[in-house]
């Protein structure tokens, strides 16, 4: 299933309605190249959870955390890219125990950070050449039964 986002409003209320859903322990990993929408994305996954604070690209502190706002789920916002595909630093950053408390959403983290759980989402986006991007969604374990909670325009 693709959803196309014509605009970054789009691209935001999509990812709105992606974070409405979220709860403590969920595991989103955002996939595509660079420009594609994924800090974007994540704005939108922040705004639909309600965490406070600015949302950027972590690309140079790899994690930031956002708290709770009156949901009670904080979102754990990493950006792998710099990583390269090393685990060891992944394990570094303790995702694994951010995740039991935490929404996280790893952009850049297809390859590496399906392991800190068998329940995932993978959201692939792609930016075309005429600007419009293309979002896909790949269920995992739990998520396989979860899609259906989303509300999103199709």
């Amino acid at each position: 299933m693709s959803w196309e986002l014509t605009t970054a409003e789009d691209t935001v209320r999509f990812g709105e309605s992606l974070g409405a859903v979220l709860r403590a322990g969920d595991l989103v990993l955002l996939a595509g190249p660079l420009g594609a929408g994924k800090t974007v994305l994540t704005r939108g996954i922040a705004a639909g959870l309600g965490v406070l604070g600015r949302v950027s690209s972590p690309t140079f502190v790899l994690a930031r955390v956002h708290p709770a706002g009156d949901r009670g789920v904080p979102l754990v916002h990493v950006d792998a890219y710099r990583l390269g595909g090393d685990l060891a630093q992944l394990d570094d950053l303790d995702l694994d125990t951010d995740l039991e408390a935490s929404a996280v959403v790893v952009e850049w983290g297809e390859g590496s950070a399906e392991r800190l759980s068998e329940d995932y989402l993978v959201v692939r986006l792609d930016r075309r050449p005429d600007d419009v991007r293309v979002a896909e969604l790949e269920p995992h374990g739990a998520w396989e039964s979860r899609l259906a909670e989303l509300s999103l325009a199709h």
